[in-house]
């Protein structure tokens, strides 16, 4: 038994290793332009901000070029994918809170309440969270859950696709993009939203709507963009 767990765990240190090395490759050689081009980190630089993004969208967050100053927490699942996912991004910087959204008792299984909590703690003391807005398991479906977040701490949520004009595509759920080198990279997010604290169902279920919008506008605009409808040689 504790030889399968000693293989399991250097097999996903060594996957989170390869992945790692699969960012830096990615980075290295894609050419970044993010849009707007001149404010694009403005909402982020007046205190902590809820990122959010399309799940099978989001594998770019290392590139987001966040500055040194800065601090990012990403949300990742409890899973070993996670784990993997985790160890990789710690390699280039980035810190992690584990659990994820669900229904029912699926709900405390996946340590969700632990992780608002966490992620409410992160950006009480003026960090930013990045975390997938989607449904678990429904694809650009915007759930509740990052509204009810910016509700309670009074922090927006700020809209953001990521894109490489030369990607994969799987067949999963959420068709996860796999990013690849040698290409262009693009980065566009949309305006902040607010939520009230006193915010009711019915405007938490506009305000969820309007993720939903923006975040699909976003996403069309970041891959025209990459793949030279929209794209020019701007400063990143």
């Amino acid at each position: 038994m504790f030889n399968r767990i000693d293989r399991s765990k250097a097999v996903v240190w060594l996957s989170g290793l390869l992945l790692a090395a699969h960012y830096w490759l990615v980075g290295r050689t894609n050419r970044v332009v993010r849009r707007p081009a001149e404010t694009f980190y403005e909402p982020l630089e007046q205190g902590g901000c809820i990122i959010a993004l399309w799940h099978g969208e989001h594998f770019l967050v290392p590139f987001f070029g966040w500055r040194r100053q800065d601090q990012l927490n990403v949300l990742v699942t409890i899973h070993r994918d996670g784990e993997i996912v985790a160890q990789a991004g710690q390699r280039l910087g980035l810190k992690f809170i584990r659990g994820s959204g669900d229904h029912g008792k699926e709900f405390h299984r996946k340590k969700a309440v632990q992780a608002f909590t966490a992620m409410l703690r992160q950006l009480k003391r003026g960090e930013s969270i990045v975390a997938t807005a989607d449904v678990p398991k429904v694809s650009r479906v915007a759930g509740l859950g990052l509204v009810t977040l910016a509700k309670h701490s009074g922090r927006p949520i700020v809209p953001v696709a990521m894109a490489t004009s030369r990607r994969y595509r799987l067949s999963n759920w959420d068709r996860t993009c796999i990013n690849l080198p040698f290409g262009r990279m693009g980065l566009v997010r949309g305006e902040p939203i607010y939520v009230a604290p006193d915010a009711n169902d019915a405007a938490l279920e506009a305000i969820r709507l309007t993720l939903e919008q923006r975040l699909n506008e976003a996403t069309a605009r970041v891959y025209a963009l990459v793949d030279g409808k929209d794209f020019t040689s701007g400063a990143a």
